[in-house]
């Protein structure tokens, strides 16, 4: 009976560091910080990055310059989320958020999804409030 509780309670403290929460939690993190690098760390080898409107597909470095630039220009002050979602088979995940700037405010769109065990971010855009 002491196993059974054992496993139980490793089970849910496992359950509860899923890489969907653990990514998230960083990769808004970043974005308050305005920190792109930390931010790539969490991009999938290509990503749709779109700012402003003018939206591309990217390599993973090329996507962390495009929002370095972003970033240098519109320094961030504060993120904060709005609304996230998993999807039904829980291999995808996305989030929505306001970042404050020294130039206004940003609505920022965050879509994920698994790979590798972990959440790889694949679109990302920064549309004016």
């Amino acid at each position: 009976m002491k196993n059974l509780l054992f496993i139980l309670i490793l089970a849910s403290s496992v359950a509860a560091v899923t890489p969907q929460n653990f990514n998230l939690g960083q990769i808004t993190e970043a974005l308050s910080r305005g920190n792109a690098d930390a931010l790539g760390a969490y991009f999938d080898n290509s990503v749709e990055i779109a700012v402003l409107g003018d939206e591309d597909v990217y390599s993973k470095a090329e996507a962390v310059r495009v929002v370095k630039n972003f970033f240098s220009k519109h320094k961030p002050r504060a993120f904060s989320q709005v609304h996230r979602g998993t999807s039904k088979g829980k291999d995808s995940q996305y989030c929505i958020g306001n970042l404050a700037t020294g130039g206004g405010t940003f609505r920022v769109y965050v879509y994920m999804k698994v790979a590798g065990g972990k959440n790889l971010i694949q679109e990302l855009r920064f549309d004016k409030e």
